[in-house]
Order: structure tokens, then C-alpha cells, then sequence
């Protein structure tokens, strides 16, 4: 028990160490040698009679008689090797930690620091209401019939993410006739060689999807000086009624949370034109909450209607993101997405990679409830399993798409940008996707917002195929309204 309160309360002082690696290091006394915490890389020792110890990747670098040696053993995952030289003896890993654990009361710094979200009281909604009606919402986000027939419809069944296989066959975004999601300009990178990719379900165990939401601690506080407190989500993905928590936070006695929610909409009569304007007042509140003590900061897009554009969730995160780091305030506060945007696993993995520790897919759900009263599920899902069961989807699929490339934690992940840009400007990336690299040049941020002014007005005009039901899509299938296919029936034909 002790143990495990030294890990959680380091936990949210430092990310997790995926590896791979294996270090060696020393201070003249002592000879240390340790793994990352998932075991990626091979280490082994042997002690031999006359006190020699040989740490090595293989077994057999010297040869050393097997009558001299004492003990053989390997480095295991998250263990240590450390040789005191003055005392002439290994010091077991147990009782490093023995040691390092109880040096400090850390259950007694965690109950006055760290605080559960999931285990608050629930609190009265303060999200805006809107006017607008559900189709026109869905279709100003860009949802199509296959997104909820193939991808939201399994997920909320079976609590999996629906598995196809099919090479894509569609022209990349940059190229396409159809207003994009600025989601799909990005492609995630694999691990490459020397980069191990995990198996979420096999090796679940080393696997996380704790983030932790609001200002990071000092990673050199080792004292438990700090009165700061931590915000614990066990995994990133909020309900609804667990946002209004964050948003009531501060409500709470004996705590230093502040919680401010700003509008990433702007009027639609400033158009295409008006979204350049919007990001950089969007930034400035952003850098104006943080110095003004606010530690959570929610972006919200809510406010769509007919008369409000939003930014895309993606920019206006990344936007911000950038914004706070480049003045050198990200650390001071957290950032938690409340879209309408977001229902596949791309789409969370990306706002995840561009420093979202927390996101609440509000019309997803809104959606999946309106499917389930019209009897579009099986009858043993219930209302409230639906959203459950998509929740759970979601975080098998961001385990998957993390493994990809061999992270294992929500917490490495968050922030990481593991993408590359295809069919974006440089100019376009610098400025608000700062580190993606980009090969091919393309749009900026010119058509994204023509993009996104086009979605918008289709959705709240009077489009006789679009009065009564969402787009059709056809990025999985071939559709005569849909996108285009190098493989249609013409071409088989």
C-alpha cells in the first residue's frame, strides 16, 4: 500500500517512461542500472565468486567459467540494479522502494492534494442551451449516415470500435471536392526499427488512460510543500455530468481550482474572412484566463447556430495550446474540449496529441440518445449503457492508437503530436500546429475556414437532399453523391 501511494503521487509529478531503454549511471559510490517501466529492452547480469558484476543486453559477452558464477539474472520492467560500492554489496529493488516509500507520508500528502473527479458529487448543469435542432447541429460538424450507421451505431452496442479492413481509395483531403474536417489532414506516425509497438490487449497492464486535468505540479517539490491540488480523471473522456463538475469546481471549499469556459464560435456574418480574427481573440482571452488565476480552461462550441461559425475544435485547441506555450504559461493550466466535432478515433486521438487532457463529446451523445428513442439499438442496451458502452469504445480505441507507437499512457500521449500534415501549408502548421511536419504543401488556413463557412451553410440553409437527413458520406462506400472513388462501378465495369 505504501508503495503504491509513492507511485501515485509521483504520478502526476513526471510522465511515465515508455522506454525503450535500459541506463547505466553513476555518482563514484553508486552503480545504478534500470529498464523502462514496460521491459523493452534486454538487460542481463551475472555475479561472479571474486565480486565482478557484468550487466550486459546478452548473457554471454565475457567468457567467465560457470563454476565462478554466483548468480544469473535479468533487469526486469520498472526494477532497478544498484551496487553500493562502499558497503560491497547489491541492494535489492525491494528495498530501494521499501525505502523510498516510506521516507515520505505519501498517503497523507495525496488525501490533502489529489482529488478524484469521478467520485464528486454531481452538480446542476450550466451548459447553454440551444435552439438549433439536432440535424442542423450534426450536419454543421460534418457527421454523414456511415458515421452513424458504421462507426457510432457498433460502437455503442458492443462497447468495440467497429473493425473493417480496406485499402482507402479516396483522394487525400487537400485534393478532395467535399468540405474536410481539418482531422483528416493529419495521419498518425508508427513506431518505427528501434520503437516497439505494444499489444493494448495482451499487455494492458503496463497501458493508462489517467490524465490528470488543471496546472502541472513542480516536478522538484519533494518535500509535499505544494497546497496545489491534482484533478484525476481515470480516463479522458468526460459524460456530460462529469464536464459540469469541472465547470463547478470551483464552487468547492478548501480549493484552488477556477474554471473558465470560453466560446470558440464568432459570428457567421464575418465569414471565412472573420476566422483568423476569431483564433487570435480566442488566444488572447485564453492567455488573459490564465494570468487572471483560472487553472481549467474549457473550449466549448455550444453556441453553434445558424448565426454562429465555429473554428475548427481541432485549430482552435491547437491555437491555444501554442498560444500558452509560447508564453510560457501551459503549465500553469489545463485544457478540456467540449465539442459537437469529435465521434471517431481519429478525431480524439488528435485533439489528445495537441494537449487536450480531457474531452466531452456532448452531440455524439446527444446523437446516440435521439438513435436509441427512435429503437435503432438492440433492446438489452438501455439509454444510459449506450453512452456508456461508446465511452468505452473510445478508450480501447485510443489504447490502440496509442500502441501504434509503442506509448502506453494517456499522459505521454497527451500532447505529443506523433503526426504528420499531408496537404497542408507550412506557414499554416508553424503558426498553429508548431513541431507537425509537413511534406506536402497545400491548403492554409484560407480554405479550412472556406471549409468550414461551406459545411455550415448547408447545414442551417434549405438543401432540399439535406432538409430531412444528414449527408451520405461515402468515404467507405461508393455513393453517387459521395466522395469520389478511384474504384467505382464504372471503373469495374
Amino acid at each position: 500500500e505504501t508503495r503504491r501511494r509513492f507511485y501515485q503521487y509521483h504520478a502526476a509529478l513526471m510522465e511515465p517512461w515508455d522506454g525503450p531503454a535500459a541506463m547505466s549511471l553513476s555518482d563514484g559510490r553508486y552503480v545504478v542500472a534500470t529498464l523502462d517501466r514496460n521491459g523493452l529492452r534486454p538487460a542481463r547480469y551475472l555475479v561472479t565468486r571474486e565480486g565482478h558484476v557484468v550487466l550486459a543486453s546478452e548473457s554471454g559477452v565475457l567468457d567467465i567459467p560457470d563454476e565462478d558464477i554466483v548468480e544469473r539474472w535479468r533487469l526486469q520492467p520498472g526494477r532497478m540494479l544498484l551496487i553500493d560500492l562502499e558497503e560491497g554489496r547489491i541492494i535489492s529493488d525491494d528495498e530501494i522502494k521499501r525505502t523510498l516509500a516510506t521516507k515520505n507520508p505519501y498517503g497523507e500528502w495525496l488525501a490533502r492534494s489529489q482529488i478524484v473527479l469521478e467520485d464528486l458529487p454531481e452538480t446542476e448543469p450550466k451548459a447553454p442551451q440551444t435552439s438549433e435542432s439536432l440535424l442542423d447541429r450534426m450536419q454543421a460538424f460534418g457527421y454523414t449516415q456511415e458515421d452513424i450507421k458504421l462507426l457510432m451505431t457498433p460502437m455503442a452496442t458492443t462497447g468495440q470500435e467497429a473493425v473493417g479492413s480496406m485499402g482507402t481509395d479516396t483522394p487525400i483531403s487537400a485534393l478532395s471536392q467535399k468540405p474536410k474536417l481539418l482531422y483528416t489532414y493529419f495521419k498518425q506516425n508508427f513506431a518505427q526499427v528501434t520503437n516497439p509497438p505494444i499489444d493494448p490487449i495482451r499487455e494492458e497492464s503496463v497501458m493508462s488512460l489517467v490524465s490528470f486535468i488543471g496546472p502541472r505540479p513542480n516536478i522538484f517539490d519533494l518535500e509535499g510543500l505544494s497546497r496545489e491540488k491534482r484533478l484525476q480523471v481515470r480516463q479522458p473522456i468526460l459524460t456530460n455530468e462529469d464536464l459540469e463538475k469541472i465547470r463547478a469546481i470551483g464552487d468547492m471549499d478548501t480549493n484552488q481550482f477556477k474554471t473558465r469556459t470560453l466560446d470558440i464560435t464568432y459570428p457567421a456574418e464575418l465569414g471565412a474572412a472573420g476566422m483568423e480574427a476569431a483564433i487570435d481573440a480566442l488566444c488572447q482571452k485564453a492567455e488573459e484566463a490564465v494570468r487572471g488565476e483560472y487553472n481549467i480552461i474549457i473550449l466549448s462550441d455550444r453556441h453553434i447556430a445558424a448565426d454562429r461559425l465555429d473554428i475548427p475544435t481541432l485549430l482552435a485547441l491547437a491555437a491555444v495550446h501554442h498560444h500558452l506555450i509560447r508564453k510560457g504559461l501551459r503549465t500553469s493550466t489545463g485544457l478540456v474540449m467540449e465539442t459537437g466535432e469529435a465521434r471517431e478515433m481519429h478525431h480524439f486521438a488528435m485533439l489528445a496529441g495537441y494537449g487536450a487532457e480531457a474531452i466531452n463529446p456532448y452531440l455524439a451523445f446527444e446523437a446516440l440518445s435521439a438513435l436509441h428513442a427512435e429503437g435503432e439499438f438492440p433492446d438489452e442496451v438501455d439509454a444510459s449503457e449506450v453512452v456508456h458502452r461508446y465511452i468505452k469504445s473510445v478508450g480501447k480505441g485510443l489504447l490502440k492508437v496509442m500502441s501504434k507507437m509503442g506509448i502506453s499512457t494517456y499522459q505521454s500521449y497527451c500532447g505529443a503530436q506523433i503526426f504528420d500534415a499531408v496537404g497542408l501549408s507550412t506557414e499554416f502548421v508553424n503558426k498553429y500546429f508548431f513541431g507537425t511536419a509537413t511534406s506536402i504543401e497545400g491548403v492554409g488556413l484560407k480554405e479550412v475556414a472556406e471549409e468550414t463557412v461551406r459545411r455550415h451553410a448547408l447545414a442551417f440553409g434549405d438543401d432540399i437532399v439535406l432538409r430531412k437527413a444528414l449527408d451520405v458520406g461515402g468515404d467507405y462506400m461508393y455513393r453517387i453523391r459521395g466522395e469520389k472513388h478511384a474504384w467505382s462501378p464504372d471503373v469495374v465495369a
